[in-house]
């Protein structure tokens, strides 16, 4: 029988006894000493002493639906902060759904814990019951993957799982917990948590950098990457503003430089608009902040870009896994050192700087303008709701995405004014834009949190709406229902003109859908109705603290550029 309460060893003489408890309550111990808020959870029995631990803990249980979910929602969380996500599922099947969560973690960089209960250590090779090769199974799609074979390593291995997850390039951990491991006593001291090194420039690099931006007449910094804080996004911002330089952001990543900054000029990725579309090849001078020229940014590895051109990757990863092409100099340091060297550097402003910049940036400001907010008289637009939405959000409001051409109306029109004020799998996973959004309602529940979902996309996590009436997460969830698959639609007509297949979908009633979960919905078909639906779900969001949703049906073939 386990036991929930703490035991003592008595020791001899004057010594102090020894407190014990579970392997399974030492591990959520070590959690909340580490700053660990929130746990995403699918319950298994495979673990559950440490779900016992959790029971009366800081540390606040959101119990998913899809362990798909739970990984999406505990990623998204590690996008939001400076430590891992943190996510708990069963064995075998369990696992198997919670692999999703773990790609995404790995492409976008996101520190990211995922417990997995294990069969007993006395059954394993034995094909028991969901049992299954962790290491095999995750060991190329994590930075590491650790067992927790002896009871009393249990601390350890969970300060070292956070350390792994946080150094260097940022990324998925997996821990495996063997049921009968996690239900022994073990002494209850706690592993401190391990520094992570930040790196930072060098006066050789500073002295490097800053003759690269002397010489040149179109710099261009790109900004990307999980690993920023807030304020060194405003000092970014500062820096670049009072020396009159442009930043594009990397494809979802929006927001470290402020939508409306005079140095802002827009975002960089697959079917990327302009301004940004030619910035790659006109610029002489590239500085990678917190991220590198991948295959998204060159447009598969293939940009048209001369490679000779100078560029400055600063990443704290010094293998620059996934860049493309030549490097001219690598400064390894994470983003909020880096800026803060940066600051240092002085420059006298050139005029080249600011003709560029302001070219640049009224391109932008064009493109972003927002459309007519007067509805027409036909079936529903999404650039009809984005005019009438936007002027409602304030200055802090939030975006979540997954993936489709849906999304590129937030990349057009929304006002990301703060760093993390975008939350998207840039990995192009399916599902992730309601677990996101639950997961930033919950860390952030007074900030207007929206996501918008494509029709496809929304049915592969919509179950979780009810993990977000059960903790009163309070989103805001526009399903752009345009009966398809629209980016797969895409390159169908491009690849096979009017060979349409394998695209296209029934849909049921997204709105009563909400309505069952405990949500509010409306349906919309046409443009009149737009403004009032919007109404009507900010006022149930605001008065009622409901999650709201807005099913609006839409033409096939709409684009937003």
């Amino acid at each position: 029988m386990t036991q929930v309460t703490a035991e003592q060893d008595e020791l001899p003489g004057d010594l102090l006894p020894i407190s014990r408890k579970s392997a399974g309550h030492v591990i959520v111990d070590t959690l909340a000493a580490h700053g660990i808020k929130r746990a995403h959870v699918v319950p298994g029995e495979s673990f559950l002493d440490v779900l016992d631990g959790l029971h009366g803990s800081s540390i606040e249980t959101i119990v998913c639906r899809h362990e798909g979910g739970a990984t999406y929602m505990a990623e998204a969380d590690g996008k939001m902060n400076q430590l891992p996500g943190i996510a708990m599922v069963t064995r075998g099947p369990g696992a198997a759904n919670a692999h999703v969560g773990l790609h995404t973690a790995w492409q976008d960089s996101t520190p990211m814990v995922l417990f997995v209960g294990l069969i007993p250590f006395a059954h394993r090779d034995r094909e028991a019951f969901q049992e299954f090769d962790i290491k095999a199974w995750f060991d190329t799609g994590a930075k590491r993957v650790m067992v927790l074979d002896h009871a009393a390593r249990a601390s350890e291995i969970v300060a070292e799982a956070l350390f792994a997850a946080m150094s260097g390039r940022p990324g998925p951990v997996v821990v495996g917990l063997p049921e009968d491991v996690i239900r022994q006593q073990i002494p209850a001291e706690l592993h401190p948590p391990i520094p992570v090194a930040t790196g930072g420039m060098t006066t050789v690099d500073a002295a490097a950098l800053a003759d690269a931006l002397a010489a040149s007449s179109k710099p261009l910094f790109v900004t990307g990457g999980n690993d920023w804080t807030q304020e060194g996004a405003d000092q970014l911002t500062r820096w670049l503003e009072k020396h009159h330089i442009p930043a594009a952001a990397e494809w979802r990543t929006e927001g470290t430089i402020p939508f409306d900054s005079p140095s802002y000029v827009g975002p960089i990725g697959y079917g990327r608009p302009r301004p940004t579309y030619d910035l790659l090849e006109e610029t002489d001078l590239l500085v990678f902040v917190g991220t590198v020229p991948g295959d998204v940014i060159t447009d598969g590895f293939l940009c048209r870009q001369d490679w000779s051109k100078r560029n400055f990757l600063v990443t704290i990863d010094p293998s620059l896994r996934g860049r493309s092409g030549p490097v001219s100099y690598q400064i390894v340091a994470k983003p909020d050192v880096f800026v803060r060297d940066l600051a240092k550097i002085e420059l006298p402003v050139k005029d080249e700087w600011m003709s560029w910049t302001a070219k640049m940036r009224a391109e932008q400001a064009a493109f972003a303008a927002l459309p007519s907010a007067t509805p027409s008289d036909g079936p529903a637009r999404m650039d009809t709701l984005m005019a009438n939405l936007v002027p409602t959000l304030p200055h802090d409001a939030m975006i979540t995405l997954g993936a489709g051409e849906h999304t590129n109306w937030a990349h057009r029109y929304f006002p990301t004014q703060r760093y993390a004020s975008m939350i998207s799998a840039r990995n192009g996973s399916m599902g992730y834009s309601v677990p996101s959004a639950i997961a930033a309602s919950l860390e952030y529940p007074s900030r207007r949190v929206v996501t918008i979902a494509g029709d496809g996309e929304f049915l592969m996590n919509g179950q979780e709406l009810a993990t977000a009436a059960q903790y009163g997460a309070t989103p805001l969830v526009v399903v752009m229902d345009n009966q398809e698959y629209g980016t797969i639609r895409t390159h169908q007509e491009r690849h096979y003109p009017e060979r349409v297949s394998g695209t296209q979908l029934k849909n049921p009633e997204f709105a009563l859908m909400a309505q069952a979960f405990g949500g509010f919905g409306i349906k919309v078909e046409r443009d009149a109705d737009i403004p009032a639906a919007i109404s009507a779900a900010l006022r149930a969001i605001d008065e009622d603290r409901v999650f709201a949703l807005i099913h609006l049906v839409v033409e096939q073939r709409v684009k937003a550029y």
